[in-house]
């Protein structure tokens, strides 16, 4: 008859399940680490720009919790504290962008609805001659232009690339953030 642990932390934290990748188990949400000497229990996690890292080695009696306002991966901080001999991710500096003007008349056709999610709409509008981003549940944005149909966003590491068909007319376009592309198709 097998034994359990204890708490439910401790059965929380038990090697249930091979996660396919090189020294990583899962237990009950936590990941397990292992390590040749010890084994680091963590767990992460990213919404809204946002991301969160919370790990610690038992054996060590050693614990990190890290928070922050960026989506990028925070894991290999939180690992590397945890256990020096693991290297930090190489960090590539965010582009610098440069604006440039365009003729207001060509903002016209990128003004609509873009859906990006069943229930996530980005909002194209133009005012004064400038474009502006608005998301589903979010605040107002600036675009600014750096080529005919590229734009970025000054507040967030976001681009938007506005996509035509053969006759011109904008079919949808594409959101690049946080090392992904996603389409979203014109319905209005």
């Amino acid at each position: 008859m097998r034994s359990f642990p204890t708490t439910a932390m401790e059965r929380a934290q038990q090697d249930l399940k091979d996660t396919t990748i090189p020294n990583m188990d899962i237990g009950l949400a936590w990941l397990l680490r292992k390590n040749p000497d010890s084994v680091i229990v963590w767990h992460n996690g990213g919404t809204g720009g946002y991301h969160s890292y919370v790990g610690f080695d038992r054996k060590k009696g050693t614990g990190v919790v890290i928070l922050s306002n960026s989506s990028n991966s925070i894991d290999d901080i939180g690992v590397h504290l945890l256990d020096p001999r693991v290297p930090l991710a190489k960090y590539e500096p965010k582009k610098e962008r440069k604006e440039i003007t365009i003729n207001p008349s060509l903002l016209d056709a990128y003004v609509g609805e873009y859906k990006l999610a069943q229930n996530f709409i980005l909002t194209i509008t133009k005012e004064n001659d400038r474009l502006y981003v608005q998301a589903t549940g979010q605040g107002r944005l600036r675009l600014h232009a750096e080529a005919e149909t590229e734009f970025f966003l000054a507040e967030v590491d976001a681009q938007i690339s506005f996509v035509k068909d053969g006759t011109g007319k904008v079919t949808h376009l594409i959101l690049h953030q946080g090392g992904r592309d996603q389409k979203a198709e014109k319905t209005m």
